[in-house]
C-alpha cells in the first residue's frame, strides 16, 4: 500500500510540475509534509536547501530522498520513476502538438500565464520557511545577518543560488559544531566542579 501511496503522491507532482523545480518545490511540500507527514518541516527545508546545493533537477532529488525514507531504495525508486513518469509521457505525446500551434494566441497566453503563478507559489513557500525559520530561531541578529548577506550576494554579486546554499550549509554546520563542542565543554566543567 506504501509503495502505491507514494506512486500516486509523486506521480501528481510530475502531473502539475509543469516548468520544473520551482513548481514541483510546493507540490512536494503539499503531499510529502502536510498530506502523507513523510517527513517534517525542517527535514524538508533542509533537504531542498542540500538539494539545491547539488547538481542536477531539484525534483529528482527530492524524490529520491523522500522516498528512501519511507521505503528504503525501492521507495527511492518508486518515487523517482512515478516523478519522472508524467514528464516523459507529455514530452513524448505532446511536443509534435506544441510546435504546431505554438504561435496560435491560446497556447501562447496560456505559455505566458504560468509564470506568475510560478512566483507566488514560490512566494508562498518561501514566505513560510522564513516565518517558519524567525519563530524557531534563537539569534534573530544571524538570521537577519544571513537572510542580508544572501540577498546582496543574490542581487548585487549576480552570485549563483548554489554557491549561496552552499555557503550557508558551511557556516551553518561549523557554527553549530562549535556550539555543540562549547556546551559540552560547559557541562564537562560543570560536572568536575
Amino acid at each position: 500500500m506504501i509503495y502505491w501511496q507514494l506512486f500516486l503522491a509523486f506521480f501528481r507532482i510530475g502531473i502539475f510540475g509543469f516548468g520544473g523545480g520551482p513548481t514541483m518545490v510546493p507540490l512536494f511540500y503539499t503531499e510529502c509534509v502536510k498530506k502523507y507527514k513523510w517527513v517534517t518541516d525542517e527535514d524538508f527545508s533542509d533537504n531542498l536547501a542540500l538539494g539545491n546545493a547539488l547538481p542536477g533537477p531539484i525534483g529528482t532529488k527530492l524524490a529520491a530522498y523522500i522516498g528512501y525514507r519511507v521505503k528504503g531504495w525501492k521507495g527511492a525508486l518508486v518515487a523517482n520513476i512515478a516523478v519522472v513518469m508524467p514528464i516523459v509521457l507529455v514530452m513524448i505525446g505532446l511536443l509534435q502538438v506544441i510546435y504546431q500551434w505554438k504561435d496560435a494566441p491560446g497556447v501562447y497566453g496560456m505559455i505566458q500565464a504560468i509564470g506568475p503563478v510560478i512566483a507566488v507559489m514560490t512566494g508562498v513557500l518561501t514566505w513560510e520557511f522564513l516565518s517558519k525559520g524567525w519563530k524557531g530561531t534563537s539569534s534573530k541578529a544571524g538570521v537577519s545577518l544571513s537572510l542580508a548577506l544572501s540577498l546582496v550576494a543574490l542581487l548585487f554579486l549576480d552570485w549563483h543560488p548554489g554557491i549561496v546554499v552552499g555557503i550557508a550549509l558551511a557556516v551553518s554546520f561549523a557554527y553549530s559544531t562549535w556550539s555543540v563542542r562549547k556546551r559540552k565543554d560547559k557541562d564537562g566543567k560543570e560536572g568536575v566542579a
